[in-house]
């Protein structure tokens, strides 16, 4: 993130500002302290334990789960930590985990786009270019 210019080439020739997206999954992550300044935006999936039971046991891990290892320790966990981001200050959006991976995509995209045009004009309005403007004036 300190040295975005050298990570990023141009991939259209356009003039257009380049605004870097860095994208960062695991939710175990909203309680680590030194990326607490990091975020612009938080998305939390929530899902019911029936559904989360299913999706996981029709996944292929190495090495396959013990029995009896979601119940004990993966549900156990993902309450505790969904607790414990109740307490952090930040906004974070939570979405239905149980709609569709099409339905979480376009509302996700819908969100950043708006995101990036509210830093958009932060930015212009930070740097003085803009100023209110008023039909007519």
């Amino acid at each position: 993130m300190e040295n975005l210019g050298q990570s990023l080439g141009s991939t259209t020739g356009s003039r257009t500002q380049e605004i870097p997206i860095l994208i960062i999954e695991g939710f175990l992550l909203f309680n680590y302290k030194p990326l607490d300044t990091t975020w612009n935006r938080c998305y939390f999936l929530t899902i019911p334990y029936e559904e989360c039971k299913r999706r996981r046991s029709t996944r292929a891990y190495e090495p396959l789960d013990s029995p009896g290892y979601f119940d004990r320790h993966m549900w156990p966990m993902y309450l505790k930590h969904r607790l414990e981001i109740n307490s952090i200050t930040w906004e974070i959006v939570y979405l239905d985990g149980a709609r569709s991976e099409e339905d979480l995509f376009l509302q996700v995209y819908e969100d950043l786009i708006q995101e990036l045009a509210n830093q958009s004009a932060s930015i212009v309005l930070a740097n003085g270019m803009v100023k209110n403007r008023e039909p007519g004036k």
